[in-house]
């Protein structure tokens, strides 16, 4: 059973303690430079609580604050699922085989990974499936914006 306190959301961040080596081996920039390092390092650290409190304001005006604890908990520990596929992935694109089966592999992972978000969102906010996309766009978003901040803190 998920958390339904703030105390068990809290705790379910422990899970980027469990990404942080899978990251490192995803992230090639780890290599090019100390100064791209301390950028990708600081935007992963960031990009944990980032989503959990975009995610709280929409909860609020929604009025599911109530269930956001359980968002965030069952959010990080699918995280861990999705870095668990983007290192299957990575595999496959280095592996020897056909590139229609790595095309296949990636679009397959990266599918299933959006469904568990959605998925994640739509059950613990108990929210119809628009809602729940909403909050995979909102991950999204928030990705994006902290990639581009962590691009320009990279360049020397």
């Amino acid at each position: 059973m998920l958390p339904a306190t703030l105390e068990g959301a809290g705790r379910s961040f422990w899970v980027a303690v469990l990404c942080l080596p899978i990251f490192l081996v995803l992230d090639p920039s780890f290599a090019a430079s100390p100064r791209a390092a301390a950028a990708e390092l600081a935007g992963y650290i960031t990009g944990w609580p980032a989503y959990a409190l975009a995610a709280l304001a929409v909860c609020r005006s929604m009025g599911r604050e109530a269930l956001w604890p359980r968002l965030v908990a069952a959010w990080n520990w699918t995280n861990l699922l999705q870095y668990l596929i983007m290192l299957i992935i990575t595999l496959f694109a280095v592996s020897p085989l056909p590139a229609w089966v790595q095309e296949v592999v990636s679009v397959a992972g990266i599918g299933y990974a959006l469904w568990l978000q959605w998925f994640t969102a739509k059950c613990t906010l108990q929210v119809g499936g628009m809602a729940a996309l909403g909050f995979v766009v909102l991950d999204l978003v928030v990705s994006l914006l902290l990639s581009g901040v962590v691009t320009d803190l990279s360049r020397s």
